[in-house]
């Protein structure tokens, strides 16, 4: 009986989630990439893959590795 509960409960939840993709005029979800949010672009917000290997690549004294 408590996994009927349950079962109906993700159901309802999957149901209202899915409302705001259904009634958009294009039907897809927003971008959720951080590079793709115009307030991240203002400040130059990147990813912080890309943020790391910006900083990596214009320090003076990096080391590499064959150095150790």
């Amino acid at each position: 009986m408590k996994i009927l509960i349950v079962i109906g409960l993700l159901l309802a939840a999957m149901a209202l989630l899915s409302v705001g993709v259904i009634f958009r005029k294009d039907h897809s979800f927003r971008s959720q990439h951080i590079t793709e949010n115009e307030r991240m672009k203002e400040n130059k917000i990147h990813c912080a893959t890309s943020q790391d290997r910006e900083m990596r690549r214009s320090n003076p004294r990096r080391l590499e590795v064959k150095d150790l």
